[in-house]
């Protein structure tokens, strides 16, 4: 099992219906490709100070397990998956960090 886990960083803070609705499509377009075991989405939970920290806060996590590597790349490729991506990137640009791991204990 190879569980990828997104850190999602949106350029600006979105209103809170706003990000339901972006984790919503992801988990929806994900499932839709029929080859996720499993697709799991969080909100980022901010610590007071953190803004001070010169790295990349994530708003969201997205966290999908598959099969093997094989199957994230297939995954990756499916129709519509995209199409969700660069909708919501035209209005609400964010940028993503990524590991593919084994899945932790």
């Amino acid at each position: 099992m190879i569980q990828h886990t997104m850190i999602v960083s949106f350029d600006r803070p979105l209103p809170s219906d706003t990000l339901d609705q972006y984790l919503t499509d992801i988990e929806r377009v994900m499932r839709a490709t029929g080859l996720v075991e499993s697709v799991v989405t969080r909100r980022h939970l901010p610590v007071p100070g953190e803004e001070a920290i010169p790295a990349l806060i994530g708003s969201a996590i997205v966290q999908v397990a598959v099969a093997d590597l094989d199957t994230l790349a297939k995954a990756f490729a499916a129709p519509g998956l995209h199409e969700v991506i660069d909708r919501w990137q035209s209005r609400h640009p964010y940028q993503v960090a990524w590991a593919n791991h084994e899945v932790l204990a």
